[in-house]
């Protein structure tokens, strides 16, 4: 049994409460129907799910910490649309199922509760991270962390579809900073302190990265980690699931190298935040490609950091001096 303390005792509880019902609402959208994605601005997909998500864990912070920003990463702009109204009539459907006074209106407001902007306390969430595994049934991610004078505080990650051995997919990542890692199945059972990948654990020394190419650089990240010793073929997955895989000791390294194709891309901070802290606790390390910590508080976009560099900690040094 992990023994949990008393420091941000709340807004772990809350957050977790809420990305394990958020992930029951993804798993329902993916069960009961076929998921449709929606085109936002940026081209980029969002879904029933994606809102529903938003939703559901803007609607428990705004509850418990009313005076918190909550950095999201969706907005209800174009679902208040008329032309939309069907969509969120769905959205709203599925939230129902968890609240039970939902309505298109207190949808759309709680979803717009993530419109917040950065400052000394702020939440910042990603309702789907890897909304393309998300529609594809593989890997994504619901990843909600608490960032307080500029520091990570809270980090809670949902991976719905993630299983290490023989265990049922499903799993949640928690940490608090200075109290460790956690790691207990999304549906039940008790969490247990969880660790990175010794060095001298030859079986995991392997390296994840996404399965998306435009999302790194996968020739220098593949010559990066057998240059840092790391001679098995890299295991590709959606989403910060790639975080807990490393947090969990099923990896040594995570690599997120800027793309040729995209050379002035910036990284948000949704797609960090909490699997970053999960690292972080479970002993690992986390930095840009030039060694330093990565900027969460400064703005929604990572301006100064390049790339991301996610290990064990053990063998960090020898992939920043090959890079």
């Amino acid at each position: 049994m992990v023994k949990i303390s008393m420091a941000y005792e709340q807004e772990r509880a809350v957050a977790v409460e809420a990305v394990i019902l958020a992930a029951k609402l993804c798993e329902a959208v993916r069960r009961d129907m076929v998921p449709e994605a929606m085109e936002k601005s940026d081209n980029s997909p969002v879904t029933v799910a994606d809102y529903g998500s938003q939703a559901i864990i803007c609607c428990a912070l705004a509850a418990a910490f009313g005076a918190d920003p909550v950095v999201g990463e969706e907005d209800a702009a174009d679902l208040r649309q008329p032309e939309m109204a069907s969509r969120l009539q769905q959205v709203t459907a599925f939230v129902k199922a968890h609240i039970a006074e939902a309505t298109p209106d207190l949808v759309a407001q709680w979803i717009d509760h993530g419109n917040g902007n950065v400052g000394r306390r702020f939440w910042t969430l990603d309702p789907i991270d890897g909304t393309k595994g998300f529609l594809r049934g593989d890997q994504y991610a619901i990843a909600l962390a608490l960032i307080e004078d500029g520091d990570l505080k809270v980090g809670v990650l949902g991976c719905p579809a993630l299983a290490f051995g023989e265990g049922d997919p499903g799993l949640l990542f928690v940490a608090v900073r200075g109290e460790g890692t956690t790691m207990q199945s999304l549906s039940d059972g008790p969490a247990q302190r969880i660790h990175v990948v010794q060095p001298g654990d030859t079986e995991r020394l392997r390296f994840v990265e996404s399965v998306e190419a435009n999302h790194g650089n996968q020739a220098q990240q593949q010559a990066v980690a057998k240059a840092a010793g790391i001679t098995q073929a890299s295991v590709r997955m959606d989403s910060q699931a790639k975080y807990g895989t490393v947090a969990a000791g099923e990896a040594a390294l995570y690599l997120r190298l800027p793309s040729p194709k995209y050379p002035d891309y910036r990284e948000k901070i949704w797609d960090h935040a909490a699997g970053a802290i999960v690292v972080e606790e479970a002993g690992g390390k986390v930095t840009d490609m030039h060694g330093k910590p990565l900027d969460f508080y400064s703005g929604v976009k990572m301006m100064d950091n390049r790339g991301v560099v996610v290990s064990n900690g053990a063998i960090h040094a020898s992939v920043l001096s090959v890079l």
